[in-house]
């Protein structure tokens, strides 16, 4: 029976036979070199699902970390203001040193979400009773202009502290419980 899938054939001899400590740190190491994974799968005959569980067990702490990266929220900001204001995700991704599209997509997408939520809250809340007649409707209506805003107002304020508190490394807010000075 012919394979359809023409390619490297595995260079191990017997697959029955576990890997020797020595070959499991070569293949890490290839790996954190830069070797692809589908190479390295093909070549020594192994699942995915073994070369990662390798690399979780053997893989150096550097290699975690680069690939784990982490970015803080004005890094975030910075890309997603790129993305809105014309740059292709993949312009953005290149630009900022980003390895993984899906990333900024993400954040794209958490964007569009929280967005949608701030318009549902500045949306005047429509009371399903019926709102009496004359002056007193406009009034209803125009407070809940008002309490809209103010709600928006809190959330930008609350969202400007929080960048302040993580850029200046320093507690804005009031402890609770906290002692007052005479």
């Amino acid at each position: 029976m012919e394979t359809k899938r023409a390619g490297k054939k595995s260079t191990r001899e017997n697959k029955n036979v576990p890997f020797t400590k020595r070959e499991i740190e070569t293949i890490v190491e290839m790996i954190e070199s830069g070797v692809p994974r589908r190479e390295i799968r093909s070549q020594y005959g192994m699942h995915e699902s073994t070369l990662t569980n390798w690399m979780t067990r053997y893989g150096s702490k550097d290699y975690y970390a680069e690939r784990s990266r982490r970015y803080s929220p004005s890094e975030k900001r910075s890309v997603l203001r790129a993305v809105e204001s014309g740059m292709s995700v993949r312009e953005a991704c290149v630009t900022f040193g980003i390895k993984c599209r899906t990333v900024v997509d993400r954040w794209v997408r958490q964007q569009k979400a929280e967005n949608a939520e701030l318009r549902r809250q500045i949306a005047p809340v429509k009371s399903e009773e019926k709102e009496p007649k004359g002056d007193s409707s406009g009034q209803v209506k125009e407070l809940e202009e008002q309490l809209a805003e103010a709600q928006l107002k809190i959330r930008a304020l609350e969202t400007m502290i929080d960048i302040a508190e993580e850029q200046l490394k320093i507690d804005i807010r009031k402890k609770s419980g906290a002692k007052q000075s005479p």
